[in-house]
């Protein structure tokens, strides 16, 4: 059976239950992990607590935790938490968020991102092994720091939320997996090359690394409907300083300079209108059950190994979760 996760969105409107209906349809259907993101609303660890008390297979992610807004060890704290409460079933997403939210939400400056998100994984790696760490870094210190009994009996997995070069090499350099976003067909080559260069630098099999990356989905015989919803969820990303460098780096920085520039002015639907249908084939899959596999398994072929469906809303969330969750279920897979 192919390997499938699903993300569920982190929405206030989706409730505890709902997130605990959702995975048992996915695990039901094959899925290999459920992943939950954390930009607002909600915290992802207690929503995967709650979902891990209804599901006992399904492999369960943060995808991702801002490392600006936790220390290490109280991520590694969560982390064992996790382990213990899912039975050994969770994934560790972290990633360095962006600017305007860390400074504007989280009240904290966006400094040094990649010496904290490598200095952050050294010591939970650290911890999460059992080990007493004593620790001085650029940004933190830590004395005789420990996870005790609570140490978890298996590993948890650590992922990297990247999409740029140098996070890409850090990937292949530390982490047991990296999580894309937005993760566009034409890109992965590139991507995954990067993370094989950080593995080689650092005397690591790259085929060890687990490739994943969210890709937005809907499923529907009427495509102008799921079109319409995907152009305005993506030029909402043009207001995104990081996300609109990452789009026109892949080729589409027509479109994201348009967006940008209608987002500026306050005009929502100019700036969706910018979105053709070109940029929408390459970072997101749109169509009947049969086109959409197809669109996934090109991009499975690419080096995806691990595409990780992201519904989204076509009219309500959550019929539109579970509509996907059922249709692409990878144990109905031909």
């Amino acid at each position: 059976m192919a390997r499938y996760g699903v993300r569920l969105e982190n929405d206030p409107n989706l409730s505890p239950q709902d997130y605990q209906v959702l995975s048992a349809q996915a695990e039901k259907n094959g899925f290999e992990a459920v992943w939950v993101p954390e930009g607002g609303g909600r915290d992802s660890l207690t929503s995967l607590a709650t979902i891990a008390m209804k599901t006992e297979k399904v492999k369960l992610g943060t995808g991702i935790l801002p490392i600006f807004a936790r220390t290490p060890t109280n991520t590694a704290m969560g982390a064992a938490g996790m382990a213990a409460v899912s039975d050994g079933r969770f994934m560790l997403g972290l990633g360095v968020g962006h600017a305007p939210t860390v400074e504007s939400r989280d009240g904290i400056p966006f400094k040094a991102p990649m010496t904290r998100m490598r200095e952050t994984i050294q010591i939970i790696k650290a911890l999460l092994a059992g080990e007493e760490v004593n620790f001085t870094g650029k940004q933190f210190k830590l004395t005789g720091a420990s996870m005790g009994a609570a140490t978890p009996k298996t590993k948890v997995p650590i992922y990297i939320a990247a999409l740029g070069p140098q996070m890409l090499e850090m990937v292949g350099e530390l982490a047991d997996g990296v999580l894309m976003n937005w993760t566009a067909v034409d890109y992965l080559q590139e991507a995954i090359g990067h993370i094989k260069l950080g593995a080689e630098k650092a005397g690591r099999d790259p085929n060890e690394i687990d490739i994943a990356g969210y890709v937005r989905v809907a499923v529907g015989d009427d495509v102008s409907v799921s079109r319409d919803s995907l152009r305005y969820q993506v030029a909402r990303y043009a207001s995104n300083p990081f996300y609109r460098n990452f789009f026109a780096e892949t080729g589409f920085d027509k479109e994201m300079s348009a967006a940008a520039a209608a987002m500026a002015d306050g005009k929502l639907d100019k700036a969706a209108d910018s979105i053709t249908v070109e940029m929408q084939d390459q970072v997101a899959v749109v169509g009947t059950v049969e086109e959409c596999r197809a669109a996934l398994e090109k991009r499975r072929a690419a080096g995806l190994q691990l595409p990780v469906i992201a519904p989204f809303a076509v009219g309500d969330n959550m019929a539109s979760h579970q509509h996907v969750i059922e249709a692409l279920a990878p144990a109905k897979s031909p």
